[in-house]
């Protein structure tokens, strides 16, 4: 299935998902503030939202909370100006282990295979933790970002589906529809951190070579 289509099953669940009488729990697989600023105010009027921030991948760690402290600011703000609750869920940094399993694909330039290791390990983990929590509906940012194919992260999302039969995944393409532009506004109002690069040891090292830094 292309772009489109995953786009529009992700569309009819929600049409789906109006006629409820009670907003169904959604699961979100969340990293950034400016990722997940569109995804939380497009969704929220139909969900009860709450964000997982398994983002092991990140390096380092200094990163890791900066990232999480943005995305919990900007959450704070949000629930404010719109009456509305939504949980933050922040479980053990493991960030030696993860990168550990994607260092066998270290020299891939970033999108290739070592990023979609990244995002099944994250998505599978996501996918878990609303089984085991009883949540409807499990969806990841992730497809917002214009360094990532969301056609890669809904097929990854559509094998993992049948482990677990309870979870309904929310297809998306959170590009469309001007989506990301108007994470890029959000991002400008509220004077949000913007990560130069994606997240695990290795894109840290590929951007201070582009970069021209050097180790202290």
């Amino acid at each position: 299935m292309d772009a489109k289509g995953y786009y529009l099953m992700g569309e009819a669940e929600i049409e789906k998902v109006r006629q409820l009488p009670e907003k169904p729990r959604l699961l979100m697989h969340s990293c950034c503030g400016p990722c997940n600023s569109f995804p939380i105010e497009y969704l929220s009027p139909y969900f009860q939202l709450t964000l997982y921030f398994n983002n092991h991948n990140i390096y380092p760690y200094q990163e890791y909370l900066r990232r999480f402290e943005e995305l919990k600011r900007y959450v704070e703000y949000f629930e404010k100006e719109n009456d509305v609750s939504i949980e933050l869920i922040q479980p053990v940094y493991e960030d030696e282990m993860f990168n550990k399993v994607l260092a066998s694909r270290k020299d891939d330039r970033e999108g290739q295979q070592r990023c979609r290791m990244c995002y099944s390990m994250r998505m599978q983990e996501a996918f878990k933790y609303a089984s085991d929590h009883g949540f409807g509906y499990m969806t990841t940012v992730m497809t917002i970002s214009r360094q990532k194919d969301s056609v890669v992260i809904n097929k990854i999302a559509e094998r993992l589906q049948p482990q677990f039969p309870l979870v309904q995944y929310l297809y998306s393409n959170f590009k469309k529809n001007k989506g990301m532009d108007r994470s890029v506004q959000l991002s400008k109002i509220h004077n949000m951190y913007r990560q130069t690069y994606c997240g695990c040891i290795y894109s840290f090292e590929d951007m201070k070579n582009r970069k021209g830094i050097k180790d202290e």
